[in-house]
């Protein structure tokens, strides 16, 4: 109060009005770089550096790593950062939510956070930051962020993934290039995404409908800005380049979000990259949807309307297995009914059904996650994969005492999955009675619609045709006529990206059980060429029959069926 009118007292004998405004000023210098020098020595007293953010530039970049409402509500910003650091300043560093704000962003951006102590003057001025610069986008950690503006931007790349080169040409930024690759994957259908460095350049490259098309390369001096930018947005550690990384990320359209799987493996030119994108659709994934024919539906639905037993698929990794095995349980899921799965990993979240996912490090196996699962009083159990006899001693005890198990083994057809039991150590005179019945599947690439045409097939292909059909089993309706077998072809348009096909259906043979091949079983005669003579005898479709069908109907082509089912 005091020193107030002391200050009053000297400008009143400053009688020049522009000589007391500058006094003024000098007076409110002096007073601010106290405070600032009493921040200074808080600063130091706490073991922190100190820095005045007043008339600082600050970039986009900075300030986007904390959005404007968290920036105002703990009185934090970020005024400098790298890949590798982030400088925030802070008026208060004591508070609570201050140190877990920054300890969960230290996380999220697997980045070093150096901690800066700043005044509240300080703080103020550089907040009015945020309203000066122009709109900052929204920056969403682990996550990319896409619009229908976005969609529409790279249409042309979209129809024709050929044209994705010109644009590398242009050498986008990598967070530009992040969306293209982001959206391509998308709109394309594809699976994976894969990113490899090589030699001379970096590869990119996309699984669409279960093929690799290369779509671009970049040069190989990009390499570390790329990795460095996908790494940082799957939330895995950017220093680490020695060892493989999984993460996750997720790419957020305007009316739903997607999840992507994240993997890096050390090679030698750099590192692989592949994203794997999960499709919530695929848990939505009805029966009918499966591209059964009418015979094996019709097969299946019988084996699948039983209350206990074993439904076992079969076939190579990537042959659709767990997806039938979803479009079974959606189908049979209702409120009557309790369902678990045990899984490695789920995958896709599906609605009213109890998901578990086995951890091995842990000691959460699929044996000792089945034993749990059935003191959980189920009704039906899927269990991801039968890989040792622990597992399938449990699963078979399971379907025989009233329950419906489900579950997938490693093996080229529906028949080799006894033989294949047989081998881990299975007991015959369980396991007969408990399977239902075997499913051998293959995926096929559909043909587009838009641009299919009469293919013209003769010689050797054609006579194999033939055999195949002509030995289709008498309960197949609809039997095709020899003499008018039409087939078809594709040879690319917009609508299917210049590849000529647009997603895959399955190809299937179910081998359902039956007195016979429980006799068989029991006997000890269980060879894999017996069992599938066995099943043809009693009306199995064999799979490339089924295909051939599929083919006639001009839903796949003949180079498929063959190329899948050998």
């Amino acid at each position: 109060m005091s020193q107030d009118l002391d200050q009053n007292n000297k400008i009143q004998h400053i009688t020049s009005p522009a000589a007391q405004e500058k006094f003024r000023e000098k007076m409110l210098e002096m007073e601010l770089n106290d405070k600032e020098h009493e921040v200074q020595l808080k600063a130091h007293s706490l073991g922190l550096q100190y820095v005045s953010l007043t008339g600082v530039p600050i970039s986009p970049g900075p300030l986007s790593v904390i959005s404007e409402e968290d920036a105002r509500r703990l009185q934090i910003i970020c005024f400098s950062e790298s890949v590798e650091e982030k400088k925030i300043a802070t008026v208060d560093p004591a508070r609570d939510d201050v140190r877990d704000f920054l300890k969960k962003l230290e996380e999220q951006l697997h980045a070093k956070i150096s901690i800066y102590v700043t005044s509240q003057q300080s703080f103020d001025a550089a907040v009015k930051l945020y309203e000066k610069l122009p709109k900052i986008k929204e920056v969403i950690h682990g996550g990319i962020k896409i619009t229908e503006g976005d969609v529409t931007k790279y249409e042309a790349v979209i129809q024709d993934i050929k044209k994705l080169q010109s644009i590398l040409d242009a050498q986008p930024t990598m967070s530009e290039l992040e969306k293209i690759l982001a959206v391509l994957g998308l709109k394309t259908g594809s699976s994976d995404i894969h990113i490899e460095a090589e030699e001379q350049d970096i590869k990119i490259r996309l699984r669409i409908d279960g093929m690799l098309h290369d779509i671009g390369t970049l040069p190989s001096s990009e390499w570390k800005h790329l990795i460095n930018r996908l790494k940082e947005t799957a939330q895995v550690k950017i220093t680490i380049t020695d060892k493989p990384q999984d993460g996750r990320l997720t790419l957020f359209l305007d009316e739903e979000k997607i999840d992507v799987r994240f993997s890096t493996l050390p090679t030698s030119y750099g590192e692989s990259v592949v994203m794997r994108i999960l499709r919530s659709t695929v848990a939505g994934l009805n029966f009918d949807d499966l591209g059964l024919s009418s015979y094996t539906a019709k097969a299946l639905q019988k084996e699948i309307a039983k209350p206990n037993g074993m439904i076992i698929t079969t076939g190579p990794t990537g042959s659709g297995k767990t997806t039938t095995l979803y479009a079974i349980l959606n189908t049979l899921n209702s409120p009557e009914v309790k369902i678990i799965t045990l899984e490695d990993p789920v995958e896709y979240k599906l609605k009213g059904i109890n998901q578990s996912q086995i951890d091995a490090s842990k000691g959460y196996s699929f044996a000792s996650g089945l034993r749990s699962i059935l003191r959980q009083d189920p009704d039906i159990v899927m269990v991801g994969e039968i890989r040792d006899l622990e597992t399938a001693d449990i699963a078979v005890n399971a379907a025989l005492t009233g329950h419906l198990v489900l579950s997938t083994i490693h093996t080229n057809s529906a028949a080799g999955a006894i033989p294949r039991f047989l081998a881990m150590g299975a007991k015959a005179f369980l396991l007969a009675p408990a399977l239902n019945c075997m499913i051998g599947q293959r995926l096929v690439r559909r043909l587009c619609q838009l641009c299919k045409k009469e293919a013209h097939l003769e010689g050797e292909v054609m006579e194999r045709i033939k055999k195949e059909l002509s030995s289709l089993s008498p309960q197949v309706d609809n039997r095709p006529d020899m003499e008018k077998l039409i087939f078809f072809e594709s040879s690319g348009c917009e609508q299917c990206h210049g590849i000529g096909y647009k997603g895959r259906i399955g190809i299937y043979e179910i081998m359902s059980m039956n007195q016979e091949l429980e006799e068989h079983i029991l006997s000890g005669d269980v060879s894999q060429y017996t069992l599938e003579e066995l099943a043809i005898k009693n009306g199995m479709v064999r799979m490339v029959q089924d295909g051939l069908l599929r083919a006639l109907e001009g839903v796949t082509s003949i180079e498929e069926v063959f190329s899948v089912a050998k």
